[in-house]
């Protein structure tokens, strides 16, 4: 047994947990902070991905000892309040979840890549950066767009590329 302090969701956290704890499970069974799924145990699926010091870590192969001293942020801690986190908007707006299982994880590991990658963010840069997480439900194009949408708020139109639209306007005439 160990005392650990770490803050999570900007509150300072102290605590006593088992040697063993992984930090998914600190997060869910201590603290109450269930929108921190666990989905395979084996880092395979990203549903448990939460930010740790502003990096993404799937929780589920970290130990909570490793996180003492650091700041942990999960989904209930992106929003300020009662506004939601642009990713958070985006991925309601453009129904980027089914089931939403998968979404917490999905939410957490895109706005780090939102924040942190270096270059433009396209389609393809998203469904690459996002490998790690899986959703059993959909395509990923809803996913794909609410990322996509979020990063234009953030970022700005000169940092994304968007891509053509599924199906021509319908003032389009075909043929020209």
């Amino acid at each position: 047994m160990s005392t650990i302090a770490m803050t999570v969701n900007g509150m300072n956290v102290t605590t006593d947990v088992e040697d063993s704890t992984l930090l998914a499970e600190f997060l869910r069974e201590h603290l109450g902070l269930t929108g921190t799924h666990v989905g395979c145990d084996t880092t395979q699926c990203g549903c448990c991905v939460v930010h740790l010091d502003g990096v993404s870590v799937k929780s589920c192969t970290v130990l909570a000892a490793q996180a003492a001293g650091h700041a942990v942020t999960t989904i209930e801690g992106l929003a300020k309040g009662a506004q939601l986190h642009p990713v958070q908007r985006a991925f309601r707006e453009c129904h980027g979840l089914q089931c939403g299982f998968c979404t917490p994880g999905m939410i957490m590991a895109a706005a780090e890549l939102i924040a942190t990658y270096p270059g433009k963010l396209d389609e393809h840069v998203v469904r690459e950066e996002m490998e790690g997480n899986l959703c059993r439900c959909t395509g990923y194009h809803n996913i794909v767009r609410a990322i996509l949408t979020a990063a234009e708020e953030m970022l700005g139109s000169d940092r994304v590329v968007r891509p053509a639209p599924d199906h021509p306007p319908a003032h389009a005439k075909a043929g020209g």
